[in-house]
């Protein structure tokens, strides 16, 4: 089963359809560091640093996966509709046509199928012999330790696949982080930056479970004026992870305290990449190429592994 991958930054969703039995042949981004990330853990390793809108004539495939990107439509961004990113989508019924594709799979967040693109897609994706179902799936349900809610979108022509089952087995952060230390180190994949001298007298106040709400109260000195104003908005920043409980999304910026509960469940610094990637599913022996930014992009910006793989299984049962 051949595939195409589009938008397909470091590799997670395409490592998850490898394991499916689906071999890439032709994979396109933008971002230099995320390609160069795919082609170094890939077992089909054939990312180009390229405009998806400049198609690759000639080329076929059985299926196209694809990611394009999200923040026009998140919750978390402004959701501005005239984002230019968000018409990147439409831009699959081209690569569809040209590459002869039997099926097409996007991913994104659960708001894309509200949008006006996501109704062009279903109406001209038909026109041209496709079914279509859409599915809203939580990571958590298959085997990864992080509640994490995405779309995605199945046009076939070869049928519809069924909707994956959700798993029995479930993991905490606890299960995540088995077997590192609780220090981080200086360099590497198990390490976090320093924070700033105000940071750490903020994060070493937050107690267990804890977030900013609890820092206004046991140390307002150390809170700003605008924290008081939203009142209970944002509640989760600076929030510490629970050990017996699954991570809140892990999103591109979780090395900063202030974007989110990024904060390690008992030590006085934020989640290391090591810590973020095993939220995601992705094995430490996979080796990311990109400065500690360019990483936690890589990493939050993926579909977890393993909920990439369970959607890839079910959907190559039509093939």
């Amino acid at each position: 089963m051949k595939s195409v991958e589009l938008f397909c930054g470091a590799g997670l969703m395409g490592e998850g359809f490898t394991r499916a039995g689906f071999k890439t042949i032709y994979a396109a981004d933008l971002d230099e560091n995320a390609i160069a990330s795919y082609n170094k853990n890939l077992k089909h390793a054939v990312g180009e640093v390229r405009n998806v809108g400049d198609i690759k004539t000639g080329l076929r495939c059985d299926i196209i996966i694809a990611g394009p990107p999200c923040q026009g439509f998140s919750t978390l961004g402004k959701r501005d509709r005239k984002d230019a990113r968000n018409k990147m989508s439409l831009l699959l019924l081209d690569w569809a046509k040209s590459a002869k594709a039997k099926v097409v799979v996007i991913e994104n967040v659960p708001q894309f199928l509200e949008s006006a693109y996501y109704k062009t897609l279903v109406k001209d994706f038909s026109a041209l012999g496709y079914e279509s179902v859409a599915w809203v799936l939580d990571a958590y349900d298959f085997g990864v330790a992080q509640h994490r809610k995405r779309s995605f979108t199945i046009f076939s022509k070869i049928g519809l696949p069924e909707k994956p089952k959700v798993k029995k087995t479930q993991f905490t952060v606890e299960d995540a982080f088995k077997g590192l230390s609780k220090a981080a180190n200086k360099n590497g994949m198990h390490s976090a930056p320093q924070p700033s001298e105000l940071a750490y007298k903020r994060i070493k106040k937050i107690p267990k479970k804890g977030s900013k709400l609890e820092l206004m109260k046991i140390a307002p000195q150390l809170c700003p004026q605008s924290w008081f104003d939203l009142g209970r908005q944002a509640t989760d920043v600076w929030g510490r992870m629970d050990y017996k409980a699954p991570a809140n999304t892990i999103r591109c910026c979780f090395l900063n305290p202030s974007k989110g509960r990024y904060l390690h469940p008992t030590e006085n610094r934020v989640i290391t990449l090591r810590e973020g990637a095993r939220l995601q599913g992705i094995p430490d022996k996979w080796n990311f190429v990109g400065s500690r930014t360019s990483i936690a992009r890589q990493i939050g910006n993926g579909v977890p592994i393993p909920l990439a793989e369970a959607v890839a299984r079910t959907v190559a049962k039509l093939f």
